[in-house]
């Protein structure tokens, strides 16, 4: 079995993340570029990281069997796969808990001021010029956009703070949820004081974070996506930032990755960062608990079996 792993990885994340798999499968990592068009023709597995699955790449993965993805699978032409006879499968609430974890560690970060704080110290300035605004949770409105398996796990996690909830989503079926107040979108962004983003990459919501919303918030409000850049748009977050038309901004996630070096957002006081990592807890690109579904829904494709979580229908 030859699992073709795409995406950038230093040699130290190759190493454990090839440790997740059988010792009898054939592992390959490589960057998008000319070595992976040479593995994709005899793969059977290909996981992309940081490459775009269409038409014209799968047509040259003539033994192909799964495309299998994170969370995530706007990269991946799931048409094409079904039309070509290959399964596609995301790993669907596998990552909720680490990126659940992850908002309520920027929430905190950001509120407790613990980077400044950190900063302060290390620096071994003079105590007496210390400056800071923090603020407890309690009390406070956090606001969700999308409600599949991570917002609901942000959702519990909130209320062991005392934090209201608020939640907007276009699932109809979600009618009431655990002591949550479903809302509509604007009243969402209007009365929260924090909204966080837990939505799907789609036509419906690309860019559908823009000036107008941020105009909406409140300029206290802290903004939170841990989703997918394009969600946003990030000239119109930056303005809002520069603006103080919110008070700052928790992202792990751009509208281009890496985030680049020259971006605005890196030199921003009132924005805390961290590289697509907030669904990877075990270390750099790794999860541990991830690649163990990985290896489960490989070998039930292996084995003539439809694969959890799949996202098309062949037979």
């Amino acid at each position: 079995m030859k699992i073709l792993i795409v995406g950038y990885f230093t040699e130290t994340s190759k190493i454990n993340i090839i440790n997740c798999f059988p010792k009898e499968w054939d592992i390959v990592i490589v960057p998008p570029g000319e070595e992976m068009l040479h593995h994709i023709e005899d793969c059977q597995v290909i996981i992309p990281e940081h490459v775009k699955i269409d038409r014209n790449l799968l047509s040259k993965a003539k033994r192909l069997k799964l495309v299998q993805t994170g969370a995530g699978y706007d990269n991946v032409d799931i048409d094409a796969c079904t039309q070509l006879g290959i399964w596609a499968a995301n790993a669907a609430g596998v990552n909720a808990n680490a990126v659940a974890e992850h908002v309520m560690a920027f929430i905190l970060s950001y509120y407790k001021n613990i980077p400044l704080l950190d900063g302060f110290m290390k620096n071994k300035t003079d105590q007496n010029q210390l400056e800071y605004t923090g603020s407890e949770l309690e009390g406070k409105t956090i606001g969700i956009i999308g409600f599949g398996a991570i917002g609901k796990k942000v959702a519990r996690l909130c209320k062991a703070f005392d934090i209201n909830v608020l939640v907007y989503t276009r699932n109809t079926a979600v009618q009431s949820y655990e002591n949550v107040q479903i809302t509509d979108f604007d009243n969402l962004v209007s009365t929260s004081d924090i909204v966080t983003v837990h939505s799907a990459l789609n036509e419906q919501t690309q860019k559908l974070i823009d000036k107008e919303v941020f105009r909406k918030m409140k300029n206290t409000a802290l903004f939170i996506n841990t989703a997918r850049g394009r969600i946003v748009n990030e000239e119109d977050l930056i303005d809002a930032l520069k603006n103080k038309e919110i008070s700052g901004a928790c992202l792990d996630v751009f509208e281009t990755e890496p985030l680049p070096i020259d971006s605005e957002l890196r030199s921003l006081s009132n924005v805390i960062l961290t590289p697509h990592t907030a669904g990877m807890p075990d270390g750099l690109k790794l999860h541990k608990k991830r690649y163990d579904f990985f290896v489960k829904n490989i070998r039930r494709v292996e084995n003539g079996k439809e694969p959890e979580s799949r996202l098309n229908q062949l037979f």
